[in-house]
């Protein structure tokens, strides 16, 4: 028996683009304000590359080192990229992160707000961060706890970082929808615009919830 064909890459990205439309108009918002981040880790170049002759531009990679491996070359190739970092950032790599990335989602405490302002001072760039929120309270996950958000936003706003949303990763197993709707609130009272969250699993909750950016892997790239 045949196994059934793998969709193209033009294929999977149009279905996830339609399906963060589709939730958008249940929430009567326009799609337009919702970007889609490709979260391509651990995938290749060559896993990439199709996607961006699909005509997705914005991307997102968990480590600074296989970022640096694998964008420079393709960025020179292809115009237009944007590329998010979504993943844990540790102090000693703020430099290469904001050299590297066009946004930064995993700003979660003070001595990062330190590394990161000293590190766009050098670069003469100021790069928007997400301060990530540790919305379940897990003590395994990395993330600010709620009570010390108000603390941690008014130091990196001391430290002129361009704070503009505020980022989740939901406890997995569970439903996400009052964890997103945490997160849409605490945005709100903090006078921030922006929310990263909803992944593969989930992204279609998200965007009725209020998020602005979603961050989605497996349903454009397959399992890993």
């Amino acid at each position: 028996m045949e196994q059934p064909a793998t969709p193209s890459p033009a294929t999977l990205l149009g279905d996830v683009r339609a399906r963060i439309a589709a939730a958008a108009r249940i929430a009567r918002r326009d799609p337009a304000e919702i970007a889609l981040i490709a979260v391509s880790k651990t995938h290749p170049a060559e896993r990439i590359a199709p996607l961006i002759a699909a005509g997705q531009r914005c991307f997102g990679e968990n480590r600074v080192q296989e970022a640096q491996d694998k964008w420079p070359a393709l960025r020179a190739a292809h115009q237009g990229i944007e590329l998010h970092l979504v993943g844990q950032l540790q102090s000693n790599k703020a430099e290469d992160a904001v050299r590297l990335f066009d946004c930064i989602h995993a700003l979660d405490r003070p001595s990062l707000v330190t590394a990161l302002a000293k590190a766009m001072d050098r670069a003469g760039r100021r790069v928007p961060c997400f301060v990530q929120v540790n919305i379940g309270a897990e003590p395994q996950k990395g993330g600010c706890a709620i009570a010390e958000l108000p603390t941690l936003l008014a130091t990196a706003r001391d430290a002129d970082l361009p704070v503009i949303g505020l980022m989740c990763v939901p406890p997995a197993g569970i439903e996400a929808a009052p964890f997103f709707a945490l997160l849409d609130k605490l945005a709100a009272d903090h006078g921030l615009a922006g929310r990263s969250m909803g992944m593969s699993d989930d992204f279609e909750t998200a965007v009725t919830l209020g998020a602005t950016h979603v961050r989605v892997g497996s349903a454009l790239f397959g399992s890993r």
